[in-house]
């Protein structure tokens, strides 16, 4: 019996999750200049609110790798993006600093659970030599999704103004959040899935709930101290850090960037901001292809699966050559090189499911997650103190460092890729 390929309709869900989570957690840059007209913000100001997502989206990290571990992805999922594009609705709403920022906390909770409920939905639906693919598909919605609404959501603003744009992106959410509880089964419980693709899943090591189910049990302190005491997992987490900085540079401050301390009108500025998350989508696809290619292919995982993160957080630091050129052509072209970086870097999802013990793979994920979105707190709000100056070249500095200190976490700390055994596992 020929497999069939309903794990591929998974992804396309997935997909467009991740492009409205990304969608509502960037409309805040596209409204900032305008925002920032009506409240009289300052430049910390700013970096605070752009910083509110990351307060409670860290802090429900590890709450959230739990209630995944606990909950169906359908009910979950479904109940989160309602509950954050809700969040989103009434930031349209806002009076100004305290509500603004208390309302982007609130988004940050509710979006916590999302990305490690795409890890267990993909360690379900494939097995580990499509996983990387599947990472990179999903994950690059973040980017194909914002070079596409940007311009989409710049002339949303012109058309209803900074509140309307609230409103509008916050009601998509809500009807997709509808549409994720009506369509998505896990593997087993799915009608259309037949044996053969199962088969084809669980002989590569996906279903990992199956593997699972008998001994899953109450979280345990012990489960998150273990998940904190080897060096490989603090080399994937220091490393998702350093790949957030930049993202976090892009989702925030970016097209603020290019219309007050570059000069670019609002519009364009709309446009030329789609260019960088292109090249960041063309990176990602790269190195999830052609990591799974090359595990395909019989490179060692240490190859195919470290070296495009290394090799992507280092081209990321190519963000600083901006300072040294003037004409928008150049500036973007820079500001494209690192964002292609950052794209070919973000496989970093599979070291999470390939180095963390079996039946800790839902904790260490909210724990990488926890770290990484260290930086959505950290970078902002630096930013915002070294622009103060009314110099933005400190800040493309600051942010092309932390991409070398990531490549070198993956050059000396991860080492060997191979899983952690720990008792618990088989």
């Amino acid at each position: 019996m020929k497999p069939t390929k309903i794990r591929y309709q998974v992804l396309f869900l997935i997909f467009v999750n991740v492009v409205i989570n990304y969608m509502d957690r960037s409309n805040l840059a596209v409204a900032a200049s305008e925002i920032d007209k009506e409240f009289q913000f300052t430049p910390v100001q700013l970096g605070l609110i752009f910083s509110a997502f990351s307060w409670t989206y860290l802090a429900f990290q590890i709450p959230g790798g739990i209630l995944v571990n606990r909950f169906s992805p359908r009910i979950l999922y479904a109940f989160s993006l309602i509950a954050w594009s809700l969040a989103t609705v009434m930031q349209g709403f806002a009076k100004g600093f305290a509500t603004l920022f208390g309302l982007r906390m609130a988004t940050g909770v509710f979006e916590a659970p999302a990305f490690p409920i795409n890890n267990r939905v993909v360690s379900n639906w494939f097995p580990d030599n499509e996983r990387a693919s599947a990472i990179a598909v999903y994950t690059s919605g973040q980017f194909l999704g914002l070079a596409f609404l940007m311009p989409v959501l710049s002339s949303i603003q012109l058309e209803v103004g900074w509140k309307g744009l609230f409103v509008v992106t916050g009601l998509i959410g809500i009807i997709w959040g509808i549409v994720w509880y009506i369509f998505y089964r896990d593997p087993h419980q799915h009608k259309a899935v037949n044996n053969a693709e199962l088969q084809h899943i669980e002989s590569g090591g996906g279903l990992l709930d199956k593997q699972q189910a008998a001994k899953r049990s109450a979280f345990r302190w012990a489960d998150l101290k273990a998940v904190l005491s080897y060096r490989k997992l603090w080399g994937i987490y220091l490393g998702q850090f350093a790949v957030n900085a930049t993202t976090w540079f892009f989702l925030t401050w970016f097209p603020k960037y290019l219309v007050d301390y570059r000069g670019l009108d609002f519009i364009k500025s709309g446009y030329w901001a789609s260019v960088p998350y292109l090249a960041a989508f063309i990176g990602i696809l790269c190195s999830g292809f052609l990591s799974d290619y090359l595990v395909k292919k019989g490179t060692s995982p240490a190859k195919a699966r470290k070296w495009p993160i290394i090799i992507g957080l280092l081209i990321s630091a190519f963000i600083v050559g901006a300072n040294y050129v003037n004409t928008p052509g150049l500036i973007i072209f820079f500001m494209s090189l690192s964002f292609f970086g950052i794209g070919f870097a973000s496989i970093t999802w599979i070291f999470v499911s390939t180095l963390a013990p079996k039946h800790l793979i839902n904790l260490t994920g909210g724990v990488f997650n926890f770290i990484g979105q260290l930086a959505g707190i950290i970078v902002p709000i630096v930013i915002g103190v070294l622009a103060s100056g009314g110099s933005f070249a400190p800040a493309l500095v600051f942010v092309a460092v932390l991409g070398v200190v990531g490549a070198c976490s993956y050059i000396f700390l991860v080492g060997n890729v191979e899983r952690i055994k720990i008792a618990g596992d088989e």
